[in-house]
C-alpha cells in the first residue's frame, strides 16, 4: 500500500480499534498488520500524537509476560474524531468508486 495513503488512514484504524476495546501498542500493531502491513515505528508516534490531542488516555496494566504494558483508551473527544474520520473515509471511498466505475 502506498505510504502516504497508509499514513492518512492509520489514525482512523487506531481510533476504530480502540473504540471497541482498550489495547496496548504492540497488540494494535499486530491487529492492524493482519490487514495492512505496518511496523511498530509507525504506530508509536501516532499514539503519542493522538494522546497529546486528547483522543486517548493511557494506563499501565501488569503483564504475566514481562513489565507492565501501557494500554490506550479512547476518550469522548477521540470517539468524535473517529466518527468524523470515518465519515470522511466513506465519502472518499464513495467518490473513488464512482470515478473508478466511470460514473
Amino acid at each position: 500500500m502506498n505510504t502516504q495513503l497508509k499514513k492518512g488512514t492509520l489514525e482512523l484504524c487506531v481510533l476504530s480499534m480502540l473504540s471497541r476495546s482498550d489495547m496496548y501498542g504492540f497488540a494494535l500493531v499486530g491487529a492492524i498488520s493482519e490487514q495492512i502491513k505496518i511496523s511498530e515505528g509507525t504506530i508509536y508516534p501516532l499514539l503519542k500524537r493522538i494522546k497529546d490531542e486528547g483522543y486517548v488516555t493511557t494506563y499501565l496494566q501488569e503483564s504475566q509476560e514481562g513489565p507492565p504494558r501501557k494500554y490506550y483508551s479512547i476518550t469522548e473527544s477521540g470517539r468524535e474524531a473517529q466518527k468524523n474520520l470515518e465519515a470522511e473515509w466513506r465519502n472518499i471511498v464513495n467518490g473513488m468508486n464512482k470515478i473508478l466505475e466511470g460514473n
